[in-house]
């Protein structure tokens, strides 16, 4: 089991973290294709303009980083539904830790903030995760995720379909 060290930070990306964001995002596609709906080719093409509005979404998004010191090993990013009929809903997505720094918990780290972020605005939060990753899918359930559909062959990785599992926490304020 890993010590986590006491200089762990978890905070939202700022614009100088964009080029640390780009790497990580990269490996999270190369490490684990069969969990992202981005093929490594597409994000490689982006400008470096949208990678900094991927990492610093605008407000109330955000994506937050775990580091270890200055380095950046892990990630989640909440995207805040902004459409009048929707704004009742936000959405993780990217949610990424280096292998090194699986046995931390960092993962387990990054969802409770995501959680805690979108808590504060008192949102549903929603979130898909192929069917495969019972990892990811024992995360999400032991944080109080409820699935609510099932999307058959959601997404296509070299030529093998993979189902994912829609969930949602929901987060709102009771009503007065």
């Amino acid at each position: 089991m890993i010590t986590l060290p006491s200089d762990i930070v978890i905070r939202p990306l700022v614009e100088a973290d964009a080029g640390q964001y780009r790497a990580l995002r990269l490996e999270a596609l190369r490490d684990s294709q069969e969990s992202f709906g981005a093929s490594v080719v597409e994000e490689e093409a982006l400008s470096d303009e949208e990678m900094v509005r991927r990492a610093v979404p605008e407000a109330p998004s955000a994506t937050f980083g775990a580091f270890v010191g200055e380095r950046l090993v892990g990630m989640a990013t909440y995207i805040q539904n902004t459409r009048e009929k929707t704004r009742h809903k936000g959405t993780m997505v990217a949610v990424y830790v280096a292998p090194d720094w699986r046995a931390a918990k960092l993962g387990r780290k990054l969802v409770e903030k995501v959680i805690s972020h979108a808590q504060a605005l008192g949102v549903m939060l929603q979130c898909t995760v192929t069917a495969e990753n019972v990892a990811a899918r024992r995360l999400y359930h032991s944080l109080g995720f409820q699935p609510y559909g099932l999307e058959r062959d959601a997404l296509c990785v070299d030529g093998r379909f993979l189902d994912e599992e829609l969930l949602v926490l929901d987060l709102r304020r009771p009503a007065k």
